[in-house]
């Protein structure tokens, strides 16, 4: 049997340790614990929503979204302690263990820049701009893992078109709060704080853009970006931004900290591109969160309705 060396093993192949001990549980009870161990198969345990305390609020009313996915969803307990936010920490169970008592109101966000209603907007209050609807969205990460979340929210356009952006607008720039007694990964300096995120206008437009501010029909936890984010789709799960207290309406295109700390390994566009390979591994396959094949990489992650976004460009220099 061929043994990679610690080394040798790219961090995307590496199973998170909560689905490595729920999978261990799993085969204790099984007759084919021995086969399964030795063919390496480490699967995380599928929790239902509902089998997993939660500390959150219920959000009445969900609209039912068309721009849904119909594939399985990831099991909760799996998205809520599986995460990459380097705010609170660069291991992956370090959120969960550290976001628990991350204040998240009073919350106040600020919009500026090239628009006509400049204005500091209580969170709740943007919450109730527009009808909340669940998104079950496809979230591709770029280190090769994925997942598959019923996302609350609504289209960004929707505060976008309230905020009233001049014809000069030509990207929007979101800043994630910096505060380091309450983030402690912050306290390192891993990236250049705070985290700062863009889209060109047409993209932060489109009705696939999501102002989040809950997933499973609850409030969002503060590991996942509490409490208010982005999600972007069709785009590597960094694009993303959390724990938004700025958004910024310019004429050029913003400084996005992960392509500040490694510009040859992360673009501004950052579209889901199985032709593009990171310069540390191949971006042609994904696996996703709670299980063991791999499946290829689709383009625009599957949402072919941003393509014509980019008729014309070269995907491979604008990564």
């Amino acid at each position: 049997m061929l043994l990679k060396k610690s080394a040798d093993i790219k961090s995307s192949e590496i199973t998170p340790k909560n689905l490595y001990l729920n999978r261990r549980r799993f085969l204790a009870g099984t007759a084919i614990a021995g086969a399964a161990a030795l063919a390496g198969l480490e699967l995380g345990e599928a929790v239902s929503p509902s089998t997993v305390a939660h500390a959150n609020t219920k959000i009445e009313g969900l609209q039912k979204s068309p721009f849904s996915t119909t594939e399985k969803i990831t099991p909760y307990k799996d998205v809520t302690t599986y995460n990459n936010y380097y705010e609170f920490s660069t291991d992956k169970d370090g959120p969960s263990r550290l976001a628990g008592n991350f204040k998240t109101r009073p919350w106040n966000v600020t919009i500026d820049g090239l628009v006509q209603k400049k204005q500091v907007l209580d969170v709740d209050s943007i919450i109730k701009m527009a009808p909340a609807e669940e998104r079950i969205y496809r979230h591709r990460c770029v280190e090769g893992w994925s997942i598959v979340v019923p996302w609350v929210g609504f289209s960004l356009s929707e505060l976008i078109k309230r905020a009233q952006p001049t014809s000069k607008a030509k990207f929007v720039e979101f800043t994630t709060l910096l505060d380091m007694k309450q983030m402690p990964g912050q306290r390192r300096d891993v990236l250049q704080w705070p985290y700062v995120e863009g889209l060109r206008m047409d993209e932060a437009m489109h009705p696939l853009a999501l102002l989040c501010f809950g997933m499973y029909g609850e409030a969002l936890p503060n590991q996942d970006g509490a409490p208010l984010r982005l999600v972007v789709p069709w785009k590597y799960g960094f694009k993303s931004a959390k724990a938004i207290v700025r958004i910024r309406f310019t004429d050029s295109q913003p400084r996005n900290t992960w392509n500040i700390s490694a510009p040859t390994e992360y673009g501004f566009y950052s579209n889901v591109n199985p032709n593009v390979d990171h310069p540390r591994w191949s971006q042609a396959k994904e696996r996703r969160l709670g299980e063991f094949f791999k499946r290829p990489t689709l383009m625009f992650n599957g949402y072919d309705q941003v393509a014509s976004l980019y008729s014309g460009m070269d995907l491979k220099k604008n990564f």
